[in-house]
């Protein structure tokens, strides 16, 4: 027992040693920082600057900056980072089923039915739902897993340790604004002690100590300058690709789509509302006004195929939500209801019901009107049944068959989407009788 204690005791030591090691390059920036106030305000306004209203001019402007650039730099540093809730844990009774399966596409049918209630689009290399093994939880789409935190962040960006935080979801904002005050700052510190610098590089500014300080700020201004340049510009373009760090390297992977870099590329405007909010008047102040959750993200590809569907009686109704969940819906739920749409259509040839077997990409369920009514055969012999539309990347062509005038196309068992495809991407029709040819109504119509 004593040696249990004493384990204990070191590595509660060694966590303690990490955590304050952790804050060192943070101490690093603000020692700079405060040294920097010093020489700008003391050194150089009040005892180099010789105009009254040009050291009004320059303390003014240079406390502004320097107030919304140590605010942004707290707000990046103490923002809590977004972990996931605690909803998403997958349960310890699954957890066991899901170890002692070896096979992968166990596992993967496993998986999915434990995701099939969560929003989540994004993919393994092998088609997989995304789970932690450490957190033992489903990942929400952008969520990563930091190895320094211990912990999966929401729309995960990178740890940083300039702020000993991670860059995710709750404190993007607050990091680009940083970022991009801190160039402001360095820029503005770097231009307006040019001409001390030149003053002292002529011998004309008395003391010693007075023109080193001056020296070094202008070098020091101008060194982080440079390198801000390039990093607060590459955080400007993946906030108007909408893009993160970690997806700029491994692009995410989708259900619908697979591996694709733009896939939360919305259009320039709304990438930055999503970061910045709908309101310009905060924009630029380091205030939480991202749009969202963290676990849900709006899709480019929701916005591509993104209309109006009509169904059987004529009412418009709109499938896409404001935030697609993308639900996986069960196989045997699905099957269900496509039996009951096939049930008034006569035998499939072999060969051809052997091709409707192979799994669509993009798919549609009937209405419940639709498939009711088909069952009972009350569909008048005048107007067709209208039935759903299937695109495959795989399957080329679908079956239409006929009971009392009435048109029924059927499917294999699909999954259910958001999305609908244009015109010229269905697939064709094939009609057992093609005297019925003229009940088929255009498909991209079809609900």
């Amino acid at each position: 027992m004593s040696n249990l204690g004493e384990r204990k005791k070191k590595t509660n030591s060694c966590a303690g040693c990490m955590r304050v090691l952790k804050w060192i390059p943070v101490l690093f920036i603000l020692s700079i920082i405060v040294w920097s106030y010093y020489a700008y305000v003391v050194e150089l306004c009040i005892l180099a600057i010789d105009n009254t209203a040009e050291k009004v001019i320059f303390l003014l402007f240079y406390h502004i900056i320097n107030t919304l650039f140590l605010w942004s730099y707290w707000k990046t540093i103490f923002t809590p980072a977004g972990t996931v809730p605690s909803t998403w844990r997958i349960p310890e009774v699954e957890i066991e089923r899901l170890l002692r399966i070896e096979n992968q596409e166990q596992q993967k049918r496993l998986l999915e039915y434990i995701a099939k209630d969560y929003p989540v689009s994004n993919r393994t290399l092998s088609g997989s739902i995304r789970f932690c093994d450490k957190c033992k939880i489903i990942k929400p789409d952008r969520s990563h897993h930091c190895s320094v935190c211990g912990t999966c962040i929401l729309k995960m960006d990178h740890h940083c340790p300039w702020v000993n935080n991670c860059v995710n979801f709750t404190n993007y904002k607050f990091f680009v604004l940083f970022l991009g005050y801190a160039l402001l700052y360095c820029l503005y510190v770097a231009l307006t002690s040019l001409e001390c610098f030149i003053r002292f590089w002529r011998g004309e500014l008395g003391g010693s100590m007075g023109r080193f300080h001056i020296l070094f700020l202008f070098f020091v201004a101008f060194m982080f300058a440079i390198s801000l340049i390039s990093l607060f510009g590459y955080h400007v373009y993946l906030l108007l690709v909408n893009r993160t760090t970690l997806e700029a390297f491994r692009a995410p992977i989708f259900r619908i789509g697979g591996q694709d870099k733009n896939g939360y590329n919305l259009g320039k405007l709304a990438n930055f509302q999503e970061v910045f909010g709908d309101d310009w008047k905060l924009w630029f102040l380091p205030v939480f006004t991202s749009q969202g959750d963290g676990l849900r993200y709006a899709m480019r590809t929701q916005q591509v195929y993104q209309k109006p569907i009509y169904n059987s009686m004529g009412a418009t109704d709109a499938r896409l939500e404001v935030q697609a969940t993308d639900k996986l819906i069960k196989n045997n739920q699905t099957s269900t209801t496509m039996s009951s749409s096939c049930n008034v259509s006569s035998e499939f040839r072999e060969d051809d019901e052997q091709q409707l077997q192979l799994e669509p990409k993009i798919s549609y369920l009937p209405t419940a009107a639709a498939a009711v009514a088909a069952a009972a055969g009350d569909v008048s012999p005048s107007h067709s049944l209208i039935a759903s539309a299937v695109k495959s990347a795989s399957c080329s062509s679908i079956i239409a068959n006929v009971n009392n005038g009435n048109v029924v196309i059927a499917m294999p068992d699909l999954e259910v989407v958001t999305q609908l495809p244009d015109k010229e991407q269905l697939p064709e029709i094939k009609l057992i009788d093609a005297s019925l040819q003229r009940n088929v109504v255009e498909i991209h119509k079809i609900a």
